[in-house]
């Protein structure tokens, strides 16, 4: 279905080339996983396949594309997408319709199918992504789960024998992103399409079997193969991605994995190499965590409601301390976000209290309260104003009319405390969007809030840059600047989390360890989170106290 020979690519104005001597078969029929860092050509890769380019980016090919019987480059986008069809990242860009029905009709509006017709074709379309019942629904009333199922019920109502998914996991919870990836699966099963996934959370898209995994570094193909054979292999570590974290403790365990039959299944592992792991558990010893226990920041019952009748938060009460990394975890319409935008007053709660310091800051204006409370939003382009990077972290101190003095000096303070000194008379757009996290951070820094909000901090980062974010942070709360993170990330709160606080239906149902939370069925269940797969390793090799196994795995990475 899809061949790449000797094939090259580099975009206009850009001096080296992107893709770099391409030689890649996808056969019909086939799933197929496309991993790689940021930068790496993945994505380049995916939009020579779809038609985005040369149609929305333009640039110079060398080598040969050829998509089933057709070059894509030199026919039209229409024509290329009736080969192709792909499932944005953002499904809200994706949107035609006013309501789901109309979305996945779009495609047979425009084939000029008869109206009886093309009603029984999207009612099959809603029907194999289990979403008929919200046909007459808008589409930006569905959670992120349902969005991405009427994405694809939109793409499977054409003709498109190739279906692309550009992160299909990108901001939906644990839970959710199993379900779709299951969903995913079944569609593969049921229609025998060509399926091409390119994606950042491996761990949790090698659940469902994929036929072969390419891995993209540099502009380069370094590795193709069964998930079995790159899982057994050092080609993901090599290329600054993160193995599954199972497979990472089986290796650091001493096991060989190159004995395992089927590496992608846990539950598979054979005994020797269960052996080993008992042995490497009992043999080590777990370090102390430390407790932090000066109380910064705490909620006290608060309830908020966006139409005075279905409470988004109920009475929710929670601690922050000094130089704590907090985890807010659930599923998708849980309150997450509710929740952050009512500490710092953007939005009023209907009861409760917060107190800062031993302080209650109700009666705090936003002014205030977002100098003691900063918030850092997902998406860095959303924040940032000003062209250079020196005046956009200066900007909060000059509407506070402090003194040039005093703002260059702080200015100076921050770039170096967030490792962007180097860059201090750059352009913001000249910068990676890690990069750009950390300017919108240093701008937060730069007033002194006693407590940082963080909204997903690393989605759609790779591990080498989420690595590089995430001990920056850390770096943070040994300073003492205390952290409450929201994320959809588990790993994440595993690793860098002293405590996870989780909501569902707007209550809060947990707050503890995260090792504790996330070996719990119950909370799991409840939160769409997931049971992380030492857990499972645990299980596997007969470990009863699955999450000293977890704790004790984190201590020793860290």
């Amino acid at each position: 279905m899809i061949s790449f020979k000797n094939f090259s690519f580099k975009y206009n104005n850009v001096v080296d080339k992107t893709l770099k001597n391409i030689d890649l078969t996808i056969n019909k029929g086939e799933k197929v996983l496309i991993v790689g860092p940021s930068g790496s050509g993945k994505s380049t890769l995916s939009h020579c396949i779809n038609g985005l380019i040369p149609f929305s980016y333009r640039g110079e090919f060398e080598g040969e594309l050829k998509i089933d019987d057709i070059i894509p480059y030199k026919e039209s986008l229409s024509e290329v997408s009736k080969k192709v069809g792909t499932i944005l990242q953002d499904q809200d860009s994706q949107f035609i319709g006013l309501s789901v029905g109309e979305d996945v009709a779009f495609s047979f509006e425009n084939n000029a199918i008869p109206l009886a017709e093309m009603k029984v074709k999207v009612i099959n379309s809603l029907e194999l992504v289990n979403m008929v019942d919200f046909i007459n629904h808008s589409p930006y009333e569905l959670s992120g789960g349902q969005k991405q199922r009427v994405s694809l019920a939109g793409v499977l109502g054409s003709d498109a024998e190739i279906l692309l998914f550009d992160e299909p996991l990108a901001n939906l919870d644990p839970a959710s992103g199993s379900e779709i990836m299951q969903l995913i699966n079944d569609i593969h099963e049921k229609t025998n399409k060509t399926i091409i996934i390119v994606e950042h959370r491996i761990e949790d898209v090698l659940e469902q079997p994929f036929d072969k995994v390419v891995i993209i570094d540099k502009g380069v193909v370094k590795g193709v193969g069964t998930p079995n054979e790159i899982l057994k292999s050092d080609l993901l570590t090599n290329s600054g991605l993160r193995e599954p974290l199972y497979v990472e403790a089986m290796k650091l365990a001493g096991c060989d994995v190159s004995s395992e039959d089927n590496l992608r299944d846990i539950n598979s592992i054979n005994e020797e190499n269960k052996e080993i792991l008992k042995s490497w558990f009992k043999n080590e010893t777990s370090s102390k965590t430390i407790n932090k226990e000066e109380k910064i920041l705490e909620i006290k019952n608060l309830t908020f409601s966006h139409d005075g009748v279905k409470n988004t938060l109920d009475d929710v009460s929670f601690y922050l301390n000094k130089g704590e990394i907090l985890a807010v975890l659930g599923n998708n319409g849980a309150g997450k976000s509710t929740l952050c935008r009512s500490i710092t007053g953007i939005l009023k709660p209907k009861s409760g209290s917060i107190f800062l310091n031993n302080e209650c800051i109700d009666s705090w204006s936003i002014k205030k309260k977002g100098s003691a409370i900063g918030y850092v939003m997902q998406n860095p382009n959303q924040m940032i104003s000003q062209h250079m990077i020196k005046d956009e972290i200066a900007l909060g101190l000059k509407c506070r009319n402090f003194d040039k003095k005093y703002i260059d000096e702080k200015v100076e303070e921050v770039l170096k405390i967030c490792g962007l000194y180097p860059y201090r008379n750059w352009p913001v757009q000249a910068l990676s969007y890690g990069q750009k996290k950390r300017v919108t951070i240093a701008s937060i820094l730069a007033i002194n809030p006693d407590v940082i909000i963080l909204d997903e901090p690393t989605a759609g980062q790779d591990y080498k840059h989420y690595t590089e974010f995430m001990e920056f942070i850390k770096e943070l709360s040994n300073k003492g600047i205390s952290i409450i993170m929201v994320t959809h990330d588990m790993q994440l709160t595993l690793e860098y989390c002293d405590r996870a606080v989780v909501l569902s239906g707007g209550k809060k149902i947990a707050d503890d360890k995260p090792s504790n939370i996330l070996t719990n069925k119950e909370i799991i269940k409840k939160a769409n989170l997931k049971e992380t797969s030492l857990s499972t390793l645990a299980k596997t090799i007969d470990i009863a106290n699955t999450n000293d196994f977890v704790q004790f795995f984190i201590d020793l990475e860290r």
